[in-house]
């Protein structure tokens, strides 16, 4: 098939098919177009970041003004994902109903939608917390939309570089107090860096067959499960001593080392009976769930423990 189209090409072809259905888009498409599961996790972040930064009294309009801020960024970049994978969702089971992928969503409208949404956010950081705020919240979203999500069409490496996207939106709840970005900033950034490539490797292998069939390079497509359970183990054992350090560079208390310290330890545990694990897929999701555990249980114990250290 020719692949020399332009933009305004497939929009208007995708447009085409979009009037030739007879399914009307819902606003649960909408609603879903923005990931608002992706959102909320990504917002626990930020908050919990944004709270630690004001010792645990922030200021509220500050507080929910760089929460709507940073959540239109991220349903942006889902929005636009939507949109850019729309062709891709088709092969795969998990993403195949999606609305753009079935048509009841045009791309045109997906693409309005990203882009009105980013406009927004952006405008909301840099209004109301600060331009550095929006800066983070712009390079999290360059390096989702198009840096991460081209490059898992290439290279196994896009859960490393996706990995950078979710990494900032601790980051904007930081400097929307501190409009500084100091080690407790970086800090933030490398814990959630760092957390990723287990949490979305292990997806990944328990959607191997799905990635195959889309012929996306994933870790566990291209060198197997073996291969993808030793840098599981990789990027835990450096997880680890980087979330206690948060306990040094982070005023949190001794609430959040003790619950962090057990929490990394059973999260090593986890990991390393992957080499024995008969079931490999039992364990991905086993594994896949505890790292969902792990990421509210660390919000949650930045927020408690600071509340004990400062009240």
């Amino acid at each position: 098939m020719d692949q020399r189209v332009t933009m305004q090409d497939s929009l208007e072809a995708d447009t085409v098919l979009q009037a030739q259905s007879v399914q009307q888009a819902t606003w649960r498409d909408y609603l879903e177009l923005t990931k608002p599961g992706i959102t909320m996790s990504n917002l626990m972040t930020t908050f919990s970041a944004l709270w630690l930064a004001s010792f645990g009294f922030p200021d509220w309009k500050l507080a929910i003004l760089t929460m709507l801020g940073t959540a239109l960024v991220i349903m942006s970049g889902a929005a636009l994902n939507n949109f850019y994978d729309r062709e891709l969702d088709l092969k795969m089971k998990r993403t195949k109903t999606r609305a753009v992928a079935t048509g009841r969503i045009s791309p045109r409208n997906a693409l309005l939608v990203g882009i009105g949404l980013l406009l927004a956010g952006l405008a909301v950081l840099a209004v109301f917390a600060n331009p550095l705020a929006a800066v983070w919240g712009l390079i999290g979203h360059i390096f989702y939309v198009l840096i991460y999500t081209p490059l898992k069409r290439v290279t196994t490496l896009n859960t490393v570089i996706g990995g950078i996207s979710g990494a900032a939106p601790p980051v904007i709840g930081w400097v929307a107090v501190t409009n500084s970005m100091d080690p407790a900033a970086w800090l933030l950034f490398l814990i959630m860096f760092l957390w990723q490539p287990p949490h979305f490797l292990a997806l990944a292998m328990l959607k191997t067959e799905e990635y195959r069939a889309g012929n996306l390079p994933m870790l566990p497509v291209v060198k197997g499960f073996a291969e993808t359970k030793r840098q599981m183990v990789l990027w835990g054992s450096v997880l680890f001593p980087a979330s206690l350090l948060l306990f040094i560079h982070g005023s949190v208390g001794y609430v959040y080392l003790i619950v962090m310290g057990i929490m990394g330890i059973v999260y090593m545990v986890l990991l390393f009976q992957g080499f024995r694990a008969k079931d490999d897929l039992a364990w991905a999701r086993k594994l896949f769930g505890y790292s969902i555990l792990y990421l509210t249980v660390f919000c949650a114990a930045i927020v408690i423990s600071t509340m004990v250290h400062y009240y």
